[in-house]
């Protein structure tokens, strides 16, 4: 898994709030991993792992929902709530479907949660409103000693869009292309502003009349391409995961990767299978793969390649039944393919990497 890097300061900020809502940080760091006398230490612009700093907040989290499940942050973000909800979506056709689904979820459960998640869908435009009741917020998530305490309707609502939008992108395997972004809360700063800016690829209006990202209406259309088996790795590192999809751009390669999935035993899907999948003409998808200089052919040998690679280095598994779930009908044909991918037989692979582990356990 690539990593991405987060600031020493935004670990420390995380910290800074952790100790003054009064939580046991010690545990909290301890259970994600994270040694906070060494962040402590570091200049505030170190580059430190995102993957870390996913942990410890859902570190956090789970010691936040011990005392009180109406946590305003981040849409819920790594709630078992949110969890449920995620596990709700998976079988979703649509991003349409998806989100309907988690409109009537988020209903349901905000006497709990606080939050409300409303779609509305127009001729050319939809809209996607997120709105979380801050009055029933317990102070000890918000004490007054905390020096963003002043931001706390802001960054709620914002936060709330933020997930939204990074969390949609992830169910369509690449970023949602919003048109404009609304906070229905004063801004706190230009920074803060321009960060948003950046992250959603739009402009956003703060002090607005409701808080929503507006997108084109056949955004709806976009297809689902995560399923259950994608959804625990997602789980585990939700901040990160996200983060993630913020930061590369809308990718047709990255989508059709997510479509075509890990399970070859039935074959590999056909383009004219994906196009339809991604609710794409075929000619109109293969213009956007040239665009990203990259072909199916080429999309199929990459995920197939490195699952070939994940199953060799399990030394039990039988090259042959290696052959089956790639979803080659000869071994002899997986033979061929994998030198062609790599330079090396499978079996030749597969003693170098057990000749490395020898190696490095020496």
């Amino acid at each position: 898994m690539v990593d991405i890097n987060v600031a020493a300061s935004t670990f420390n900020r995380l910290i800074d709030y952790i100790e003054n809502i009064g939580l046991d940080i010690d545990a909290i760091a301890a259970a994600a991993d994270v040694d906070v006398a060494r962040l402590a230490l570091l200049d505030d612009d170190t580059p430190l792992s995102s993957i870390k700093y996913s942990a410890l907040y859902r570190e956090l989290v789970k010691a936040m929902q011990k005392t009180n499940p109406h946590i305003p942050w981040g849409g819920g973000l790594g709630t078992e709530s949110f969890e449920m909800m995620c596990y709700a979506l998976m079988g979703c056709a649509t991003l349409g479907e998806a989100l309907d689904r988690a409109q009537r979820f988020e209903e349901m459960m905000r006497p709990l949660t606080g939050r409300q998640l409303r779609l509305e869908v127009g001729t050319d435009q939809a809209s996607l409103h997120y709105s979380f009741d801050t009055q029933n917020v317990s102070a000890l998530f918000v004490p007054p000693s905390w020096k963003l305490a002043s931001t706390f309707d802001t960054v709620t609502m914002a936060s709330g869009l933020l997930v939204w939008h990074a969390f949609c992108g992830w169910l369509t395997g690449h970023s949602i292309q919003a048109t404009r972004v609304e906070v229905a809360r004063p801004s706190i700063g230009s920074s803060y502003a321009c960060n948003m800016e950046e992250m959603l690829g739009c402009p956003i209006t703060f002090s607005a009349a409701a808080n929503r990202i507006v997108f084109p209406r056949d955004t709806l259309e976009l297809r689902v391409v995560q399923n259950t088996a994608s959804l625990q790795p997602f789980l585990d590192t939700t901040v990160f995961q996200l983060s993630m999809i913020e930061r590369q751009p809308s990718s047709a390669a990255e989508a059709i990767k997510q479509l075509i999935g890990f399970d070859f035993k039935t074959g590999v899907p056909s383009f004219s299978e994906i196009a339809h999948r991604l609710h794409m003409s075929e000619s109109s998808l293969r213009r956007r793969l040239l665009k990203e200089k990259i072909s199916y052919q080429l999309i199929k040998d990459e995920v197939r390649c490195k699952l070939a690679i994940d199953c060799l280095g399990d030394a039990s598994r039988k090259i042959n039944d290696i052959a089956d779930e790639l979803g080659f009908t000869e071994p002899s044909s997986f033979v061929r393919s994998f030198r062609h991918w790599t330079g090396h037989t499978p079996k030749a692979y597969r003693q170098n990497i057990l000749k490395l582990k020898t190696t490095d356990a020496a």
